[in-house]
């Protein structure tokens, strides 16, 4: 008798379906509740003799669990369904793709310029973007009435107080003022960062720009290390056969100064709109670390001597991925970041 429900209502289970939740509730509290037909059977099977028990006993198990497995997996098919008609969506349906990311050309550039330096052992240093007076002026030699302390390039934060002025970092020489406080020479490290100044925003000029600057002091460094460094640099950067040349300039914290020129990588030398038909582009600037630097820094500068130079990431990318417009850089424009798509390491 025990065993003709088991198998009819074996039956009943196999036979089952249902995307309704409510009508698994009623197969739940039919079969498996606590007043349920394997509650009954179970009851039934106390009942049996021995000689049955051992034969009905693995039945009445497999039974039990063929009522839960069916339970269990209509309950998932239909939270499914019911999610589906929540949501209005076909869930079954394929997922759409997404764009991988690019890095952005300026930071592409950054880690190359990055990876030449370190060929050299230059390290990486990095510092506030918010300066005092001293690390972004006075300690780097700028003059009292020097035009950069003036409101149209520099932004200001604060003016006076004990450290004096406040004002975003115009440069990151400020990060070489820093190093050479607080260690002693040698010095070997490039300071890469975003600087500001106060200038009207146009495709070759805006007011927040990216610098990479560096520095070596020790002793006895010449200029002809830092022509043989830069030169190197160059060669790596744009390729063999690129020219450089130097002409001489003025900076406040060095001295001699000169600003370096490489040809023209866009035109290659015959004369185009960014080169302004001279074939030439300037890059960077660079020069000897004045002596009156070392000493505010507290190196002593009879004995050691440095390089110092600086460029705008933004004109080295310029040249490199033959970009004529720098607000592209900042426009976050994907049709624009969308060719940098293959850089991805």
């Amino acid at each position: 008798m025990l065993q003709e429900k088991i198998t009819q209502y074996t039956a009943e289970i196999n036979a089952f379906s249902t995307d309704s939740a409510d009508e698994l509730e009623q197969f739940r509290i039919r079969f498996l509740g606590t007043k349920g037909i394997i509650k009954d059977i179970f009851d039934e099977f106390k009942a049996v003799s021995p000689e049955e028990k051992r034969v009905l006993g693995k039945v009445l198990n497999e039974f039990k669990q063929l009522a839960e497995a069916k339970y269990q997996t209509l309950k998932d098919q239909t939270e499914v369904t019911e999610t589906k008609k929540d949501l209005g969506l076909d869930l079954t349906l394929p997922g759409e793709g997404f764009e991988i990311g690019a890095r952005h050309p300026l930071a592409l550039v950054r880690r190359e310029i990055v990876e030449i330096f370190n060929k050299l052992g230059f390290i990486v240093a990095e510092g506030p973007e918010i300066e005092d007076d001293w690390h972004n002026f006075s300690a780097l030699n700028f003059p009292e009435e020097h035009p950069a302390r003036d409101m149209q390039d520099t932004f200001f934060i604060k003016k006076g107080g004990e450290k004096g002025d406040i004002a975003l970092r115009t440069h990151t020489s400020s990060v070489q003022v820093r190093m050479m406080e607080e260690g002693k020479p040698p010095f070997r490290a490039i300071m890469p960062g975003r600087v500001y100044r106060n200038e009207a925003i146009s495709a070759r000029a805006h007011c927040f720009f990216h610098q990479v600057e560096g520095l070596y002091v020790d002793e006895n460094v010449s200029f002809a290390d830092l022509k043989q460094t830069l030169f190197y640099f160059v060669q790596e950067l744009y390729g063999e056969g690129t020219k450089v040349r130097f002409r001489p300039s003025y900076f406040p914290f060095t001295e001699p100064s000169a600003e370096m020129d490489i040809s023209c990588t866009i035109c290659k030398g015959a004369g185009c709109q960014l080169c302004k038909q001279s074939g030439w582009v300037e890059i960077l600037g660079c020069g000897m670390v004045d002596p009156n630097v070392l000493e505010n820094c507290g190196i002593d500068s009879k004995k050691y001597s440095g390089f110092a130079f600086g460029m705008g990431i933004e004109r080295v990318a310029n040249l490199k991925f033959e970009i004529k417009d720098l607000r592209l850089f900042s426009e976050n424009d994907a049709r624009f970041l969308k060719q940098y798509k293959t850089s991805l390491i």
